[in-house]
């Protein structure tokens, strides 16, 4: 950590900051970095060089060991999926925070391994599950701690787009569905504890570029999320259902909308005895819809500085990879795997399914 950084304006110290990976979402954090309040962006890393531009003036250095020679006070990470264990374990080493975009590691022994070096060395690290500062998710998560959806019956989330060429090392999993797993276990507060998929690999890729998953949470919530690159219709699309009605979270636009459950009388006697549901008021909140890259920043710097504020911890980063994991061994073994509590050692075992009749 570089202890003698000067003040701000604001009179902060200012934070130096290092980013690692110039790619698509690189470019993303390159921008942010460079506006946000009490930190300095003082270095890119990238062995290909600045190909957009996104550096702006900045050093672009070809090692991490480059970087961390410079001071730093943390570092965030964007290079591939692959190279995340590598990178972040020499940033820890150092004693170096780090911000490592989402998901933690391309496995679970690897995830496991950043956090062990991580906690090992008492340093403050995160991962970039950035719909976590959506504020339509912000708005769902608080509403239902306060109790305004009753009980949770069910999760229902659609993530599909294009292909897109930036990805290359993993496939819609660990690349797309991971968002829908961290965002269902974080919004309900409850943890996964068995998953069942199918993917699909269409595009001529060695990952799948579909999956569609059913799971269940630790209090009987069932969830479903239908995840692809194949589609020309781009969609981003949360749905909690409960007692007292449904919202819908669209994460690209922020909006949240409830759909209440109605309170209209049965006067056919036949139906009388069937106490279900019935089409009510429909409402859109008007919410503050700041940029999510922005916040997720805001909240790792304050994190950094001592601060108290919520960060995705690398513990529920590592938790979302079991589950991706999850995910694929259901998938390749066409049976239901059951996830344990991650307060234990991760194990999983499959659970045969029901034979089909002939």
């Amino acid at each position: 950590m570089n202890a003698t950084a000067p003040a701000g304006a604001t009179g902060r110290r200012t934070l130096r900051a290092g980013l690692i990976g110039l790619g698509a979402m690189g470019r993303n954090h390159a921008r942010v970095l460079r506006e946000l309040d009490g930190v300095q962006l003082v270095a890119a890393v990238d062995p290909g060089g600045d190909r957009s531009g996104a550096a702006r003036g900045v050093p672009v250095l070809h090692t991490v060991a480059e970087l961390i020679a410079m001071g730093v006070d943390y570092a965030v990470v964007a290079c591939p999926t692959a190279h995340h264990e590598e990178v972040g374990l020499e940033l820890a080493a150092n004693g170096v925070c780090a911000l490592i975009e989402k998901p933690l590691a391309h496995s679970v022994a690897a995830a496991q391994r950043l956090v062990d070096a991580f906690e090992a060395r008492g340093l403050v690290a995160g991962v970039g599950h950035i719909e976590r500062f959506n504020p339509a998710l912000l708005s769902l998560r608080a509403r239902l701690e306060t109790g305004e959806l009753g009980e949770v019956f069910q999760v229902v989330t659609r993530r599909q787009g294009p292909f897109p060429h930036r990805i290359a090392d993993v496939g819609v999993v660990k690349d797309l569905a991971t968002h829908d797993i961290d965002l269902t276990a974080w919004v309900t507060g409850q943890e996964y504890t068995s998953v069942a998929a199918r993917t699909v690999s269409k595009s001529g890729r060695p990952h799948e570029d579909m999956v569609a998953v059913v799971g269940e949470l630790a209090d009987g919530t069932v969830v479903s999320h239908l995840v692809n690159w194949l589609s020309p219709l781009k969609e981003r699309f949360a749905a909690v259902t409960g007692s007292h009605g449904c919202f819908i979270a669209d994460t690209l636009t922020a909006d949240l909308t409830f759909y209440a459950n109605g309170a209209l009388t049965t006067e056919w006697e036949a139906l009388r005895a069937f106490r279900g549901v019935a089409e009510g008021d429909m409402v859109r909140y008007a919410i503050p819809k700041r940029e999510p890259l922005l916040v997720e920043h805001e909240r790792f710097r304050d994190a950094v500085e001592g601060k108290p504020g919520e960060i995705v911890t690398l513990r529920q980063g590592l938790r979302t990879v079991e589950v991706s994991a999850a995910v694929l061994e259901s998938a390749e073994q066409r049976s239901t795997v059951a996830v344990r509590p991650s307060e234990g050692t991760p194990d999983r075992a499959r659970i045969p399914e029901e034979p089909q009749p002939a």
